[in-house]
């Protein structure tokens, strides 16, 4: 075995901290009033839905924010200097062989609350957006928020693999009024992480047509070894209708900071996005983000690890227990997208039957927008312990129907 200096098998109570894989999956997985009584208690519910780590952050980052504790104050703050850009460029530089203009850089309380406000900036009221299906459901409430026609393209799978429909969304891009793409790379849920073709082909068609592209590009620190990643903006350097969205929230465990890294190149764009934006920042996450690109990379290299490991043991868990789902282990993030069609019926809520008879809560394919129905979305990134017996409740459940 390797040597290891951070641990992740530490089971961390969670309860009082207003967690939202804990306190808030009523009103979200669930309408709030909904009857979840079944084989297990709420207070016993195995919590593997929403995208954050039941894991601890590298104390590096802890560190950095003791450090600025003793400081006294915490008053408005901002990213005034140029450590943090420069931190978070090197990052990109040094894994991806990528370097943008610090200049492009703004930030937001996350990649979602920027996608709303770009949307709203980029298109009128008659104009469409594009992406493709499964979608992480914010991208269409993104749309929906802001009173925007959401096409969808469905992707397709060749040989148990994901890709996209190329030839549908080159007929939807062609639409005058379809003037923004959001894509998703690595994908959510699916995890397929795009290749440099597959990249090019999609940036040629929108380009081609006029689309701006938002990249949400929020997981791409989350590779599996055998995997690499590409910036999209990277394959266009000339461009400035490509949008990257990076954060340091999925990658570090740091989603309750409400930090991320917004690179618009185009500059009328970024102007307006500067006008409408508070650039007012939790102190703590600015020290935080900066340690993180800093000093984490040790800390990031043994999760993947760790993570790797929980997927091959799914991987041999459902090979044997459940040989009827199809499920292919995703290039990146921490999340399974698993086909359990073969066990249920077509309009199951697997969200709510999980719930009550596996005492386990994940996300069913319903909750992401089209394309998805039979698919459940589990998230990996917690201890084996917790792993497996949430694994034992779902196997259990599915056996027992």
């Amino acid at each position: 075995m390797p040597t290891t200096t951070y641990s992740f098998n530490e089971i961390i109570n969670r309860d009082g901290t207003n967690a939202m894989s804990r306190e808030g999956y009523r009103g979200y997985l669930f309408d709030p009033d909904e009857d979840l009584r079944g084989n297990y208690a709420e207070s016993d519910f195995v919590p593997m839905w929403v995208a954050d780590m039941e894991f601890a952050i590298a104390p590096e980052i802890i560190t950095a924010m003791k450090n600025r504790l003793e400081h006294p104050l915490l008053g408005y703050s901002m990213v005034a200097d140029t450590a943090y850009p420069l931190a978070f460029q090197k990052w990109c530089m040094d894994r991806y062989d990528w370097e943008f203009d610090t200049q492009h850089l703004v930030h937001a309380k996350g990649v979602i609350p920027a996608l709303y406000s770009l949307i709203g900036h980029i298109c009128q009221p008659d104009e469409k957006v594009l992406i493709v299906t499964p979608s992480y459901a914010f991208f269409k409430h993104g749309a929906d928020h802001n009173g925007i026609e959401l096409v969808c393209s469905d992707l397709i799978q060749i040989n148990g693999k994901y890709a996209m429909d190329m030839d549908d969304i080159r007929a939807k891009a062609s639409d005058e009024k379809c003037v923004l793409g959001i894509f998703c790379n690595p994908h959510n849920p699916t995890g397929r992480v795009w290749c440099q073709e597959e990249l090019q082909e999609l940036g040629d068609v929108c380009l081609e047509n006029g689309l701006t592209i938002i990249s949400d590009e929020i997981h791409c620190d989350l590779l599996r070894k055998d995997a690499s990643f590409i910036p999209m903006a990277s394959i266009f350097p000339n461009s400035d209708q490509i949008i990257t969205c990076m954060a340091p929230s999925k990658t570090f465990n740091l989603a309750g900071n409400l930090f991320a890294n917004i690179i618009i190149p185009n500059d009328a764009l970024r102007t307006t996005y500067k006008e409408n934006y508070l650039p007012v920042e939790n102190p703590l996450s600015i020290v935080a983000a900066q340690a993180a690109y800093a000093e984490g990379h040790s800390w990031l290299n043994e999760l993947i690890d760790y993570l790797d490991d929980n997927f091959k043991y799914l991987k041999a868990a459902l090979d044997e227990h459940l040989p009827h789902t199809n499920f292919v282990i995703a290039e990146s993030t921490y999340l399974a997208w698993i086909d359990v069609r073969h066990y249920f019926t077509e309009d199951e809520n697997l969200t709510l039957f999980f719930a009550r008879k596996a005492g386990v809560l994940l996300e069913g394919g319903n909750m992401f927008v089209a394309n998805a129905n039979g698919y459940i979305r589990l998230n990996l990134a917690c201890p084996r312990q917790r792993l497996e017996e949430g694994l034992r409740r779902i196997i259990k459940a599915i056996l027992d129907r």
